[in-house]
């Protein structure tokens, strides 16, 4: 019966299973799938031999006969799920050496990611010490037996892949409640881990392979809007991609740079350029516009970049003179041209190509092939090239999908501009997933990105501190209505920022953490981990490691390795510190984690002062002051810069934009925080505009030139 079975399901899903030699590993021991679907049971069964049992409710079997048959009988574990003795029955089971299966999420999925764990299994865990055997079920979530709301195939691929026999952690000088927690989460943190190295395992080669993989199960879906309201189904999306890339054959030489400058805003444009890019084997150096003329010539040369591929529509809106570009010999390509250059018969070609072939513009990139180029944001010194790989993103597009609870039918509203690696992951993710995409060029319409994520019933948000809270002073309680994750990023999130969006509209801001060199997640809060303050926790795939400073006692310089870690610096001599370091890369900040393995960021360490001998985080004390004075407003902010001292070192000095506030409330602000007298400013200077970089993060360079110190 088992062989017949194991035929019908290789016939109809192409099931296969790994690593079963592992299920005949002795007593006693649990194997703990995820649980996608009402079938996910068969597909397991067929891997087991005789002596495993299935963990059932009684009170399931009492639906109807067939149910009575299938949760009852000699290959099940029945157990009163209501009663308070059904886990002791299961612990006295594995202690006689028995075998289980359980499905630690006990329900099924309504999401297709995994849910949380019930800590009945970490008590089995503790009172057992039974070993664990994880299985990822890939491709149960698409299966027309599945709850969740996500697209349905007939005949999905299906696989079956289980981990190695695991031993639990012991856990000592701690309650047995705390224990099963620390169980939990262990759990947790390998069934995810292993999701993500089963999907990185059946990755495809590149990205735009990726986005291909997902157009064909949804070709008619929207996947892209932006502000002139023109909707581009994938199928759409894929055939403008390929006929703008027969054009470059002509434009742009092919025994020329692989690398193509692109200046674009947010707009479908844009990811239609890349795409066409990526399908002529072209690496793409996305420039932000926003750093200025001078900048972006500087990022040029550093790429070696010959061509630019850009709008004069663009140009003229945001009055960019490029003459010097052009001056020091670089040539732009307007796409008005060619878009001109594509004539109708080419448009119709090219989407009976994607029709016929949708893999034809997919590039020959490998994982290890360069994919973008993006440029640091240079808060504290000059831009950096950082080289991204195919690899880099993908990994870091399977990590998020790993830990976060997307859907298919979830809207993105994205606002972040595509030169910063947090908003560029905020086109791909969801790109690849199968969700729509609301592309918005500029983040600072306070009042206009709020009515436009209330008029497209939006549920996922990405921004950062600054953005988020200009959005919290203009915007509806209404008009967030829809949403269900709102991510931020690039900067420390604030307390009145939280509280705003809190208390306005009742949204939940889940912080992250991350650098353009690490393409650029490391660390995020989730619905099922969160921590106020924290950075949250790392990524499946990511280690870390701290370096001690010298006069900090709490803490240490975060190094982190893992698949999304860039390729390196076009600059020579940061590329060769790094590529000295066999992967780890330095984020520069001083940071700890606690016991849960959550991350807290302290500051940079080029943002620490040295007074009295000291150590003085300035971004800690930047935090204090930001909800320390509701009067002023939610525009007000201050920033913290420092200048030498001969006595002390080095003393504080603060800036704000609100000509008010005065010394002595912001002494008596860091002591109503508890930081040390060493905190406190010795002298407040005014400013007009604290100025910010294109990501909201405060431009502590350019203020630095500003105020005069001396």
């Amino acid at each position: 019966m088992k062989t017949f079975l194991l035929f019908c399901l290789r016939l109809l899903f192409g099931f296969r299973a790994e690593n079963t030699a592992i299920l005949q590993t002795p007593g006693p021991v649990m194997l703990l799938p995820n649980h996608s679907s009402w079938i996910d049971w068969l597909f397991v069964a067929v891997c087991l031999d005789n002596r495993w049992r299935f963990v059932t409710s009684k009170e399931g079997a009492q639906v109807s006969c067939v149910h009575r048959l299938l949760m009852i009988n000699r290959f099940t574990f029945p157990v009163e799920t209501n009663s308070p003795y059904a886990v002791k029955r299961i612990a006295e089971y594995l202690q006689g050496g028995g075998k289980l299966v359980v499905f630690p999420e006990g329900r099924l999925s309504r999401t297709g990611s995994l849910m949380k764990l019930f800590e009945g299994t970490g008590f089995l865990l503790l009172k057992t010490k039974a070993r664990v055997i994880t299985c990822y079920l890939r491709g149960a979530s698409r299966l027309p037996f599945s709850k969740n709301p996500n697209r349905k195939q007939c005949f999905p691929r299906v696989s079956a892949h289980f981990s190695d026999a695991l031993t639990p952690p012991k856990f000592e000088g701690i309650s047995a409640m705390r224990a099963r927690q620390k169980l939990t989460n262990w759990l947790y943190d390998i069934m995810v881990g292993q999701q993500f190295a089963v999907e990185m395992a059946a990755c495809p080669a590149n990205v735009s392979a990726a986005i291909v993989e997902t157009a064909r199960r949804c070709p008619s879906a929207v996947a892209l809007e932006d502000i002139t309201l023109k909707e581009l189904s994938y199928r759409r999306l894929l055939a403008a991609a390929a006929a703008m890339a027969a054009q470059w054959d002509s434009l742009l030489p092919a025994g020329g740079a692989r690398r193509v400058g692109v200046l674009l805003p947010n707009a479908n444009a844009l990811p239609v350029t890349l795409l066409s890019l990526w399908a002529m084997d072209r690496v793409p150096a996305i420039f932000n516009f926003s750093s200025g003329v001078p900048t972006m010539l500087a990022c040029a040369q550093l790429a070696e970049v010959k061509h630019v591929i850009t709008s004069r529509l663009f140009l003229e809106r945001a009055k960019l003179n490029v003459q010097p570009m052009k001056d020091a010999g670089l040539e732009f390509i307007y796409l008005e041209d060619v878009r001109a250059g594509i004539s109708r018969g080419r448009q119709w070609r090219a989407l009976g190509q994607i029709i016929l072939h949708p893999r034809s513009i997919v590039g020959p990139q490998q994982q290890g092939s360069p994919a973008v180029i993006l440029f640091t944001s240079g808060s504290e010194g000059p831009p950096k090239g950082v080289e991204l790989t195919h690899g880099n993103l993908l990994a870091n597009m399977r990590q998020m999908l790993a830990v976060n609870d997307f859907m298919d039918g979830d809207r993105v509203f994205n606002a972040l501009p595509l030169f910063h690696s947090f908003g560029l992951m905020g086109l791909l993710v969801p790109l690849a997933r199968g969700m729509y995409v609301f592309l918005y060029p500029s983040p600072l319409h306070y009042r206009v990105i709020p009515t436009l994520f209330y008029d497209l019933d939006c549920t996922i948000f990405f921004g950062t501190n600054t953005f988020l809270n200009g959005y919290a002073r203009k915007a509806h309680p209404y008009d967030f209505r829809t949403l269900r994750l709102l991510i931020t990023g690039a900067e420390k999130l604030q307390e009145p920022t939280a509280n705003a969006w809190a208390r306005q509209f009742g949204a939940r801001v889940l912080e992250g953490y991350g650098a353009t060199e690490c393409s650029p997640v490391v660390t995020i809060n989730t619905w099922i981990h969160p921590r106020y303050g924290s950075a949250g926790r790392f990524l499946p795939g990511i280690e870390y490691k701290f370096e001690p400073v010298e006069g900090v006692a709490e803490g240490g310089r975060l190094w982190v390795r893992g698949p999304n870690i860039m390729r390196g610096y076009l600059n020579a001599e940061p590329n060769a510190k790094f590529q000295a370091q066999w992967g780890w890369y330095d984020t520069g900040d001083i940071a700890k984690v606690d016991e849960d393995g959550f991350l807290f960021i302290l500051g940079r360490l080029k943002r620490f002062a040295k007074v009295s001998g000291e150590m003085v985080s300035l971004a800690a004390v930047e935090e204090a002051l930001a909800g320390a004075f509701p009067q002023f407003g939610l525009r007000f902010q201050t920033a913290i810069l420092t200048r030498p001292d001969a006595d002390r070192g080095e003393t504080l000095i603060a800036v704000s934009n609100e000509p008010k506030l005065q010394l002595e409330q912001i002494r008596a602000a860091i002591k109503a925080k508890g930081l040390s007298n060493l905190c406190v400013p010795r002298e407040v200077k005014y400013v007009r505009d604290i100025p910010k970089l294109g990501t909201g993060k405060i431009d502590h360079r350019e203020l630095q030139k500003m105020v005069p110190l001396e």
